[in-house]
């Protein structure tokens, strides 16, 4: 339980992060960012195995790519869904989604111990 708080807080955190970095995304404040980082966290276990089954055969034409495509759009969706977080174009969702995993996994690696 311990380990769930302190990734949320990190997903949180690389979510500021994310906003500084992508021009076109935004973060209002820190409670927003957590929010995001919840519904982000929601929406890659509910959402997208749905959207990757969908799309099996674009993601096999082209070799897996379309997967960082998904999840653009569901970091899109989100920035449009929530208050506090704004995504303003597909192409910075993508990118944003991108440099999100990037951060999220640097700052889990860091901090979580290795069990």
């Amino acid at each position: 339980m311990f380990k769930l708080l302190i990734s949320w807080i990190l997903n949180g955190l690389a979510l500021i992060g994310v906003a500084y970095i992508v021009p076109n995304i935004h973060v209002d404040s820190f409670t927003a960012a957590l929010i995001a980082a919840a519904i982000i966290g929601l929406a890659n276990i509910l959402i997208k195995p749905i959207l990757v089954i969908l799309t099996l055969p674009v993601t096999i034409l082209t070799l897996g790519l379309f997967i960082f495509v998904i999840n653009g759009l569901l970091f899109w969706a989100v920035g449009n869904f929530l208050n506090g977080f704004t995504v303003n174009t597909v192409l910075a969702g993508i990118i944003g989604a991108l440099v999100y995993s990037l951060i999220s996994w640097v700052l889990s690696a860091i901090v979580l111990d290795k069990d």
